[in-house]
Parts: C-alpha cells; sequence; structure tokens
C-alpha cells in the first residue's frame, strides 16, 4: 500500500482529473470533486461517491443549488492498491465511474462497459 498524506493524494486525484477526456469533463456543472480520508460510516469498501442529482433526473436547476460532490475517499483507495501505479488506475477507474453517476448511468450499465 502506498503512503501518501492527504495533500499528496489530493494532487494525484487533481493530476487524474486532467487526464480525463474533455468531452467527459466539460459538461460537469455544478459538481466539486472532494477528497474525504472514508466515508461516515467507516467502511473501507467504499472507493467513491456521487452525491447530487443525475443530470437525467434533473428538472429545473436552478441558480444558487448547492454543488453536487463527487467524492474519493482516501484510506479505502490506499488500502486497496499495492503501489503507486496501481493507486493512479483506481482513482481514475474511480473518477470514471462517479462522473458516470453524474450523467445518469446507473451501476449495471457501468458493469456492462467495464467500469463497475
Amino acid at each position: 500500500m502506498p503512503h501518501l498524506t492527504h495533500e499528496e493524494f489530493e494532487r494525484l486525484v487533481v493530476d487524474e482529473l486532467d487526464l480525463l477526456p474533455d468531452d467527459m469533463v466539460d459538461g460537469l456543472d455544478n459538481v466539486i470533486f472532494v477528497v474525504e480520508d472514508r466515508p461516515d460510516d467507516g467502511t473501507m469498501d467504499t472507493l467513491g461517491l456521487y452525491d447530487g442529482v443525475a443530470l437525467t433526473e434533473r428538472g429545473q436547476y436552478g441558480f444558487g443549488e448547492m454543488p453536487d460532490r463527487i467524492v474519493l475517499y482516501r484510506e479505502p483507495l490506499l488500502e486497496l492498491c499495492a503501489d503507486l501505479d496501481e493507486l493512479r488506475d483506481q482513482v481514475h477507474i474511480t473518477l470514471v465511474h462517479e462522473i458516470a453517476h453524474f450523467y445518469g448511468i446507473d451501476d449495471d450499465r457501468l458493469h456492462e462497459l467495464g467500469w463497475g
């Protein structure tokens, strides 16, 4: 398991976000990315979370709405990965997975596409 401080992990997440295709991230409106150590329930099974209303579910999205959040959980991701390359890959996969939820793609479809 690689050891990264919170700040080093955030930097890795930003680097992986920068590598995602423009057409994937350009449509992310009113979304923030957050790194937390682990989910509130303390589980180590959850790598990321999309907290918001998917584009396919939105009605009128008005001015002043709180932003949706995509959360990556540092400790579960570090625990899962044996080295830095594997961590980068898993952060990439987790970002794509959670961004897909923003676009309304559910877990079943993500599994069909190989991202689940």
